[in-house]
């Protein structure tokens, strides 16, 4: 190339590496698959009166809770602790080979006056999968090099795949029945 043409050719190349440069610096919005778009999770957050994730009971505090940390380990769950306004506990499923489950629970007890008590549970479920990591081993011989041999072992792990607050509805009625016919138990 002749010297008159580098002269024009480097700010042509400085345009273009500047152009690149603040291009790849700016994100486009793309659309959301299906044409629309996605509405933020918390905006479906109700708030409403009817969904209940509590319940008022006849009983001391101290009383609800531990009927809470009993009816919990009535059905399996691990209890992770355990006070007077407190109780946590999860329990660990594995409903398909390579699918994992496990539910927290998580209430807290809070006093309405000195025989009644409001119980409010919140339950988690988060999902893993099984993930398999295939192992393979290195030899080095001097003569050709390094060579990977696989050796047919696997490193597994589970990896979280989904997690969400269970709603509202059939599940809470189950636990709250049952913590009602402890404390009755209780009480006789």
């Amino acid at each position: 190339m002749s010297p008159v043409s580098d002269r024009y050719l480097s700010p042509r190349l400085t345009a273009l590496a500047l152009l690149l440069t603040l291009a790849a610096c700016t994100t486009p919005k793309l659309p959301h698959l299906g044409g629309s778009k996605q509405e933020p999770v918390y905006s479906r957050e109700t708030f409403a009166v009817d969904e209940k994730h509590s319940r008022l009971f006849d009983a001391p505090v101290g009383e609800v809770c531990e009927s809470a940390r009993r009816s919990l380990l009535s059905q399996g769950y691990v209890i992770s602790r355990a006070e007077t306004r407190l109780v946590q506990g999860a329990k660990r499923f594995q409903p398909e080979g390579e699918v994992h489950v496990e539910i927290s629970f998580h209430i807290v007890c809070a006093a309405e006056g000195e025989r009644t008590s409001t119980m409010f549970v919140s339950a988690q479920q988060d999902k893993y999968i099984l993930k398999k990591n295939p192992n393979a081993a290195s030899i080095g011989v001097s003569a050709v090099g390094s060579i990977s041999v696989p050796l047919g072992s696997t490193e597994d792990s589970l990896v979280k795949v989904a997690s969400e607050t269970i709603p509202a509805g059939a599940f809470y009625e189950r636990f709250f029945g049952l913590v009602q016919r402890l404390l009755k138990q209780q009480g006789e």
